[in-house]
């Protein structure tokens, strides 16, 4: 097993302990997350601090492990599996986490997740004729603003909640609509494939 897909498993594994870390019943064990009051209205749970760090550090491995495969020539089928396994583990299972939590609107990962699978399912097709769909500018924009709109999400919109603007859910909701543009974008691109002959 080559260094980038060492590092995509390592992600696999992070994004399950965070995902355990986010949704075990800690209090039916007796433990309890400290929580502190920070610039004196901002209260906080170290759960969630803890939770981000991780969500931060398996986000920076999704951009080293691919860019480490394709600079040495290391892209491997394995890789890619795995690499989008990781990606659908993390990212999907935090927003559903999260709108259970009410941290953010339930709508953000019904849409985003939908739209997941039927880009998915488009490229599998695209793919069973012979062509390769890469990711779109857009599909990269919208995965740029729900990382940065996710890991605000974890640090309480900090340190734009002290101005009273919340840019975590801002860039949450930017993503969700890029997501539905990008979405349509790969459809008409690859349409020709859905037509019947």
């Amino acid at each position: 097993m080559n260094l980038p897909n060492k590092i995509t498993m390592g992600r696999i594994v992070l994004s399950i302990l965070l995902l355990v870390l986010l949704i075990f019943p800690f209090d039916l064990c007796g433990f309890k997350w400290e929580t502190y009051q920070v610039f004196g209205s901002i209260t906080i749970s170290l759960q969630y601090i803890v939770s981000g760090i991780i969500f931060l550090i398996a986000a920076i491995t999704d951009f080293i492990d691919g860019n480490l495969a394709r600079k040495k020539g290391l892209v491997t089928d394995f890789g890619k599996v795995m690499d989008a396994i990781a990606d659908k583990v993390l990212v999907n299972g935090v927003l559903i986490v999260l709108a259970c939590n009410g941290f953010i609107n339930a709508a953000v990962p019904v849409i985003i997740i939908t739209r997941d699978i039927f880009v998915d399912s488009i490229k599998m097709v695209a793919g069973s004729k012979g062509k390769a769909v890469g990711a779109s500018i857009l599909g990269k924009l919208k995965t740029i603003c729900m990382m940065s709109g996710l890991t605000l999400v974890f640090f309480y919109n900090i340190p734009f909640e002290l101005i009273n603007i919340n840019v975590a859910e801002g860039l949450l909701y930017l993503a969700t609509i890029l997501s539905i543009i990008s979405g349509v974008q790969y459809y008409l691109v690859n349409k020709e494939f859905f037509q019947e002959k």
